[in-house]
């Protein structure tokens, strides 16, 4: 019972210190992003680069397969039972509302988030950040805004990319196994499928993944003083905050959806 105490205990001061640590965040946000804006956007311009057109080859891969495992044979399999009429509800609810989202994210998390924990953890444990602090520089403001805002804007265009890139490979794959089903039919299907509400909540979607993704592993990296030889094991317990947080996340969505 101690032991689940305790666990119960630091997991209440790390959602206490991560909430602290996001209002924080989103109060510089709204209130310094024209500040030295010659600095701080030119930051916001490479973590967009490096986390969404640094990883657009990745991306192509994954959509690819993606579509030729669940599109193209979720499409073959409904053809096989006559049932080729739902091939949009099912992709729009796969892939457009759950998959997409998901996928990206948890790819830049894993490629870009580890790098932000490590990058600032080892920061912090060579007295950088203090430094910073020294000469009268805000850390939120020069090393937390641009990741956020760049990890945001990121993964909303990657998911966009990878949904529309597995929805027409999906479809190029069930061709190519001789499906009877139109193009213009399985557009069709599509279009009719999505709503006003699926393009709002896809934009939000992404975009607080982004924001949760950069939120946890910057807090991490910055939370408390570290020595070098703890900055792997705060990167571990960033990465799996982070899965546990956008799959909570995605929860919360999906009962969204089920209301609207």
């Amino acid at each position: 019972m101690s032991w689940i105490g305790g666990k119960l205990i630091r997991l209440t001061q790390t959602i206490r210190g991560l909430g602290a640590f996001a209002l924080i965040t989103l109060g510089v946000i709204v209130t310094k992003f024209y500040v030295a804006s010659r600095v701080i956007h030119p930051l916001v311009r490479a973590q967009t680069y490096r986390a969404g057109v640094r990883l657009l080859p990745l991306i192509t891969f994954l959509a690819l397969a993606l579509g030729m495992v669940v599109i193209g044979q979720t499409v073959s399999l409904l053809s096989r039972v006559g049932a080729t009429n739902y091939a949009g509800v099912v992709m729009v609810t796969v892939v457009v509302r759950e998959l997409g989202p998901l996928v990206t994210a948890l790819l830049v998390l894993a490629r870009v988030g580890t790098a932000i924990v490590i990058e600032l953890g080892t920061a912090r444990a060579m007295g950088e950040v203090e430094a910073l602090e020294a000469i009268g520089v805000d850390p939120i403001h020069f090393l937390v805004m641009p990741r956020v805002i760049g990890l945001a804007l990121s993964i909303f265009s990657l998911t966009v990319y990878l949904i529309l890139m597995a929805l027409f490979s999906g479809y190029l794959f069930a061709f190519l196994q001789d499906v009877p089903l139109q193009p213009g039919d399985y557009f069709s299907q599509l279009a009719t499928s999505l709503r006003g509400q699926d393009f709002v909540l896809l934009a939000l979607k992404s975009c607080s993944f982004g924001s949760v993704i950069s939120v946890v592993t910057c807090y991490h990296g910055l939370a408390r003083p570290m020595g070098l030889e703890e900055v792997a094991h705060v990167t571990t317990d960033a990465v799996v905050q982070a899965i546990a947080f956008c799959t909570l996340l995605d929860a919360l969505f999906i009962v969204v959806y089920l209301i609207m």
